[in-house]
């Protein structure tokens, strides 16, 4: 109710045309597909990518001319802080981006704003909350300026047009459709995929049926005479009492019939065929069995980092500076910067020992130092410090010839 109320708010009424593609389609998308998501292995495997991007700490920065970065004090730090809404925290937030993301290959991210106006008269965007969409179709409008619309229309039934430059839109597999992550269409492919999924299911479900029939019949009973439906009830039943009735585990019968046990002996498929099939699924979410179980180590993160996570780190960076900024802004240096506190693939060892390296001889600031191990920059952080364990190469030879006079003095006076 509360995004309904502000969508309303925002919708354009201008007259417009339905927009046209260079290769001839009309940019209509509707529901997208969800039919690979049943599955459990591809569920683990974008709960792990999207609770490892909800690490984030996003910061609105301005870097100078010289490269120095600096932390901005204003509405986007506050409400990338705690609450970028009223309905969801920061780690909240950039974790239904992902599984949005990752269930429709795109994902809308709507940056509420109030237009205000400073001491000079200068009209000015003040973001109130940031909000992630979920429609179940999107069409892309022009109007007469050629200016580009998006019609979103959702589950209620309800649409709403806004202006496409006010909208985050991030895309997943971009690459047949002009606009839309995903196919053609600009909905997920997951046909290669869902083969896959479709033969593990079908070889869990063989292994399901095949234990419950193993277990189920235990026995058949032959008897050495033709029976007619009556009497092969009557002999049944006879059967079942006996059963209950033989505490001392020996089942009595006569001369008519005969029973021959069944052994269960499960046939299952090879541990090698099921984990196979596994690692195509992970594989296709860049996905190690080492990454899925939690015990890896520092090169097996870095692997995952820079394939499966560094490229959203990228994205998200990029789609929310280029929304939220003019391009006279963003000349001067105005960016958000997703940074990566507790999800580096460096361990605290492995990152204490770069420091220490390249820290003591003076090649990194101090908001280096901390962009390292993940962190922000601070307003004085752009001074460096040396250890004075170190000297400046030229300078060796002066000082060990200086050094050597003056112990041979010393030994003189001595």
């Amino acid at each position: 109710m509360i995004l309904k109320n502000l969508l309303r708010q925002h919708s354009s009424n201008k007259q417009m045309q339905q927009a046209k593609m260079l290769d001839g389609y009309s940019p209509i998308f509707s529901q997208f597909g969800q039919n690979v998501y049943a599955s459990d292995v591809v569920q683990m495997c974008i709960d792990i990518i999207a609770t490892e991007i909800s690490k984030l700490k996003p910061k609105h920065i301005r870097t100078d001319p010289d490269g120095m970065q600096a932390t901005v004090n204003g509405s986007f730090n506050r409400l990338f802080k705690f609450a970028p809404n009223e309905l969801m925290t920061t780690r909240d937030f950039l974790e239904k981006v992902i599984w949005v993301l990752f269930l429709n290959y795109n994902a809308f991210i709507y940056p509420m704003y109030e237009i205000k106006k400073d001491d000079k008269g200068i009209r000015r965007k003040e973001y109130t909350g940031f909000y992630p969409l979920n429609p179940t179709g999107v069409t892309f409008f022009e109007d007469t300026t050629g200016a580009l619309f998006i019609e979103m229309q959702f589950s209620s039934g309800e649409k709403f047009i806004l202006r496409y430059s006010d909208v985050i839109h991030l895309r997943k597999r971009f690459s047949k459709n002009e606009i839309m992550g995903g196919g053609i269409d600009g909905q997920p492919d997951n046909d290669s995929l869902l083969k896959v999924i479709q033969i593990n299911d079908s070889l869990l479900q063989g292994l399901e049926k095949g234990v419950k029939s193993s277990l189920s019949i235990r026995g058949i009973i032959k008897y050495n005479s033709l029976l007619d439906d009556e009497k092969q009830q009557a002999e049944r039943e006879k059967f079942e009492a006996s059963i209950k009735s033989a505490e001392s585990g020996v089942l009595p019968m006569d001369m008519k019939s005969e029973y021959k046990d069944i052994k269960p002996d499960p046939k299952l498929v090879d541990k090698d065929t099921l984990e196979f099939l596994d690692k195509k699924i992970l594989y296709n979410y860049g996905i190690s069995m080492p990454i899925l179980s939690g015990d890896f180590n520092d090169e097996q993160y870095q692997s995952f980092y820079e394939k499966s996570l560094e490229p959203i780190v990228i994205g998200l960076s990029q789609a929310f500076s280029k929304t939220l900024f003019t391009i006279r802004q963003q000349d001067h240096g105005n960016e958000i910067v997703f940074f990566q506190k507790d999800m580096m693939y460096l361990s605290t060892q492995a990152k204490l020992d770069l420091l220490k390296t390249a820290g003591e001889q003076g090649l990194l600031t101090d908001n280096q130092k901390l962009a390292i191990l993940g962190y922000p920059p601070i307003p004085d952080g752009d001074k460096r410090t040396v250890s004075l364990n170190y000297i400046d190469v030229s300078l060796v030879n002066s000082y060990q010839m200086g050094k050597s006079k003056n112990t041979q003095g010393g030994q003189g006076n001595e």
